[in-house]
């Protein structure tokens, strides 16, 4: 792979794009070719100017994958993975704390409908479904107590 000067432009270009937390950005720099010290230097400054920044991505990620009807289980695993520590992930999921409930039983209902189950069996289904999403218990164990 040919050694690259500067890795500023190519990190704003893929900042213009979407966020990215500081692991994911220096992956995809140096798989560009750049050296690691000078991608090191990179992400610092671009911290430095705010134009990266963990906290901003885990606000923006928490949101995007929440709206797609993610618990706050899944979604702080997911930004463990892409490198943002626990103290950018714990604040954008303590704001949603109140309402992971009410995005329980959204989730459930997009994928199986309103209609409440009426057995032991589907009921155990649509719960393994929740608890795979990243909801905690606590989040749905009203979901299935309901007049429909």
């Amino acid at each position: 792979m040919p050694q690259l000067d500067d890795p500023y432009p190519r990190a704003i270009a893929l900042l213009a794009q979407r966020e990215h937390s500081a692991r994911e950005l220096e992956r995809k720099l140096r798989d560009k070719g750049f050296d690691g010290g000078l991608v090191a230097d990179c992400i610092a400054r671009l911290q430095q100017e705010r134009l990266q920044s963990d906290a901003r991505y885990a606000e923006s990620y928490v949101h995007m994958r929440s709206g797609k009807g993610y618990g706050p289980l899944r979604i702080r695993a997911e930004l463990a993975e892409r490198g943002v520590a626990d103290e950018f992930t714990a604040p954008p999921l303590d704001e949603l704390s109140g309402r992971w409930p009410e995005l329980a039983e959204e989730a459930r209902r997009k994928r199986f409908g309103s209609k409440l189950p009426g057995d032991f069996q589907e009921r155990a289904r649509q719960a393994r479904f929740l608890q795979y999403r990243g909801f905690a218990t606590e989040h749905f164990r009203n979901v299935f107590n309901g007049d429909e």
